[in-house]
C-alpha cells in the first residue's frame, strides 16, 4: 500500500512495539505530528522541552528495558536532544531519537532551523542516519530499532528531510528482528576464567550496569552464592544483586562504602561483571584492587584492558556468560574471608547525623513506606549519592541516575517517563534545589497528563556537592555556589499544576510522603535540610579507594 513518509514512521513504531513517544512538535516534522493525530494507537507526551523528551525516553527505557522513542523538529529542537542523547549514550541506555530536517534541495545551504545534527552527535550516538530517500525510510527505522537494543545498547538518531515525510512509496509491514547474538567468547576464555575463580581465596563481586541491562539477576546471585563472594555495585549496578543480602557491601568508588572499598583493596580476585571501571569507582588506577587478579566479563571488547589491565576477561552477554561458568562451578567456601567482610561491615557503617532533618533520613523514610518497592530516579549531587546508599534495591530497573554523563536536571524527566513505562510502580524523583531548577518546567508536563510522580526536593539552599569540595579542598571559598534567592519552590510547583508540601522537620516526612502516595497526582515535596550536610564516605581525588575517609575521620584530621 502507498503511504507517506510520515505515515511510514508512524507504521514503523507501530511494527516495534512502540506505545508512548515523548516529543515537541516544529515546522518540519509537521507532517509526522499530523500522522500521528490521524493514529491514536500511540501515546505522545507533549513535554515542556525537548531534553525532558530525550530525559523521559531515557527513563522509560531504563524502567522498562525497552527502547525509548523520541521526537523533535530540526535546528534547536534536534539540539534541544542533544544532552539527553549524550546521558544515554554514556549510560548504555536503548533510544531512538527521531528528528526532522530541511527539504533536500535545502540542506547545507544554511537554511532558518537547519542543523546537521547527524554530524552534532555521531560522538554520543551507536549510530546515525540521514534519511534522503522515502524508500529506504522504513528499513533505516527498523535497522535504529535493532541497532540501538541490540549488544550494547546505546541511542540512534534518525534524521529524515522533510520531503521524504510527504513523499509517498509502497510500503510492506514487517514483524520486528533482532540481531543476530553472538557471544565472542571461547572455551579457552571459559577456562582461564575458572582457573583464576578456583584458585582465588579472597574473591570479591563487582557488579556494573550491564547485569541490569543483561537480566543476569538470578546468574549474578546464584554466581555470589557458588563462589561465597562479596559484592559490591556502581551507581548503574543498584538492583542486580539484593541490597538486602548479607554478601552485599554497597556501592564501590569515589562515595562508595569502606567496607567496599577496603575488600577491593584486600582482595587476591576481582571479578568484574558488566561494568567498566569508571574513574568514579577506580580513582588512582595504579592502586586499585593492586593485590588482585583481574577477571573482567563484559559485552563490550572494546571496555576490556581499557581503564584496567586483567588476567583473564569473557568477552560476551553476562547473562550467557555466567550461565556456563555456573554450570562448571562447584560450590566453594571462604568463610576467613567472608567473616572479615562481615566484621568490616560492622565496623564501618553508613552513618549521618541523627539530629535534624536530612537527606539520608528521608530516603529511609521513603524505603520504609514504599517497602523498598519505588522506582527511584535521581539528578546529580549529593542527593544522588544519598538516594543510592539509603534506599535498598532489591530489584534491577529501580534505580535511574545519569552515572556516566552526570547530568543535572535529568531526574524529573526520567521520573514521568518511569511512571509511563511502569504504572503499577510508585515514581520518585530525588533532586537538589540546583538541579531542579534545571527541568522544573516538566513539572507542568506531569501536571497536564496528570501522571502520578512525587518530586522530592533535596533544598539545602546551595549546589552540595560541589561546595563541599570547596570546603574540604578549597578553603571554604564558596565560588557561586550558595543559591540563597527568593525563589519559592512550593508556589512555582503549584502554579505549574502540582500539589506541595514543605518539610522542615522529620516528623513531618513521613506524613508528606504518605499523603503524596495517596493523592494519586504529581506531588512535590520541598525538604529544607542544612546547608553543610556532607556525602560520606568520600575517596579524595587521585586518591585509592582504600584511602576513603568518612565524618569521624574528618572529625579526627581536623582536632
Amino acid at each position: 500500500m502507498q503511504l507517506t513518509g510520515a505515515e511510514i514512521v508512524i507504521e514503523c513504531l507501530k511494527e516495534q512495539g512502540v506505545d508512548t513517544v515523548f516529543g515537541y512538535p516544529g515546522g518540519t516534522i509537521l507532517n509526522v505530528y499530523d500522522a500521528l493525530y490521524k493514529h491514536k494507537e500511540i501515546n505522545h507526551i507533549l513535554t515542556s522541552h525537548e531534553q525532558g523528551a530525550a530525559h523521559a525516553a531515557d527513563g522509560y527505557a531504563r524502567a522498562t528495558g525497552k527502547v525509548g522513542v523520541c521526537m523533535a523538529t530540526s535546528g534547536p529542537g534536534a539540539t534541544n536532544l542533544v544532552t539527553g542523547i549524550a546521558t544515554a549514550y554514556m549510560d548504555s541506555v536503548p533510544m531512538v531519537a527521531i528528528t526532522a530536517n530541511v527539504v533536500l534541495p535545502l540542506l547545507g545551504k544554511d537554511t532558518f532551523q537547519e542543523v546537521d545534527i547527524a554530524g552534532v552527535t555521531m560522538p554520543i550516538t551507536k549510530h546515525g542516519y540521514i534519511v534522503k530517500d522515502v524508500k529506504i525510510l522504513a528499513d533505516t527505522i527498523r535497522k535504529a530499532f535493532r541497532i540501538a537494543k541490540s549488544g550494547r545498547p546505546g541511542p540512534v538518531l534518525v534524521d529524515i528531510t522533510k520531503d521524504v515525510t510527504a513523499a509517498k512509496c509502497d510500503y510492506k509491514p514487517e514483524k520486528p528482528t533482532e540481531e543476530p547474538h553472538k557471544n565472542k567468547f571461547t572455551e579457552a576464555d571459559i577456562q582461564a576464567a575458572l582457573k583464576l575463580i578456583k584458585k582465588a581465596e579472597k574473591p570479591y563481586i563487582y557488579v556494573g550496569g550491564g547485569a541490569v541491562i543483561s537480566g543476569a539477576y538470578d546468574q549474578v546471585k546464584e554466581f555470589a552464592k557458588k563462589i561465597d563472594a562479596p559484592v559490591c555495585d556502581t551507581l548503574m549496578g543498584k538492583g542486580a544483586f539484593d541490597g538486602t543480602d548479607e554478601m552485599y557491601t554497597g556501592m564501590i568508588g569515589m562515595h562508595g562504602t569502606k567496607t567496599s572499598n577496603l575488600g577491593v583493596s584486600e582482595c587476591d580476585l576481582l571479578i568484574a561483571l558488566g561494568a567498566r571501571f569508571s574513574d568514579r569507582v577506580v580513582s588512582n588506577a595504579k592502586k586499585f584492587a593492586a593485590k588482585a587478579k583481574v577477571l573482567h566479563i563484559d559485552i563490550d571488547a572494546a571496555e576490556i584492558n581499557k581503564n584496567i589491565r586483567t588476567d583473564a576477561s569473557v568477552v560476551g552477554d553476562l547473562k550467557d556468560v555466567l550461565t556456563v561458568l555456573n554450570e562448571r562451578i562447584d560450590q566453594m567456601s571462604h568463610p576467613e574471608w567472608r567473616i572479615h567482610i562481615h566484621e568490616m561491615k560492622q565496623k564501618y557503617p553508613l552513618k549521618y547525623e541523627e539530629e535534624g532533618l536530612s537527606c539520608p533520613y528521608v530516603m529511609e523514610e521513603l524505603y520504609r513506606i514504599t517497602n523498598g518497592k519505588a522506582v527511584i530516579t535521581t539528578d546529580v549531587g549529593q542527593h544522588q549519592i544519598w538516594a543510592s546508599q539509603y534506599y535498598k534495591y532489591t530489584e534491577p530497573r529501580t534505580f535511574l541516575s545519569s552515572g556516566g554523563l552526570g547530568t543535572m536536571g535529568y531526574g524529573l524527566g526520567a521520573c514521568i517517563g518511569a511512571k509511563i513505562g511502569r504504572p503499577d510502580k510508585i515514581c520518585v524523583n530525588i533532586a537538589g534545589d540546583g538541579c531542579f531548577r534545571m527541568n522544573m518546567n516538566e513539572l507542568a508536563t506531569a501536571s497536564r497528563y496528570n501522571i502520578p510522580i512525587i518530586q522530592i526536593i533535596i533544598n539545602n539552599h546551595v549546589l552540595g556537592m560541589v561546595r563541599q569540595w570547596q570546603t574540604l579542598f578549597y578553603e571554604k571559598r564558596y565560588s557561586q555556589t550558595v543559591l540563597q534567592d527568593k525563589v519559592d519552590f512550593c508556589k512555582v510547583s503549584e502554579g505549574l499544576g502540582c500539589m506541595a508540601i514543605r518539610v522542615t522537620t522529620k516528623e513531618e516526612v513521613a506524613p508528606a510522603i504518605e499523603k503524596a502516595i495517596a493523592a494519586k497526582a504529581p506531588v512535590v515535596i520541598e525538604c529544607v535540610i542544612p546547608e553543610d550536610d556532607k556525602v560520606f564516605p568520600m575517596v579524595p581525588g587521585g586518591a585509592a579507594i582504600s584511602e576513603a575517609f568518612d565524618g569521624d575521620d574528618l572529625k579526627k584530621m581536623q582536632s
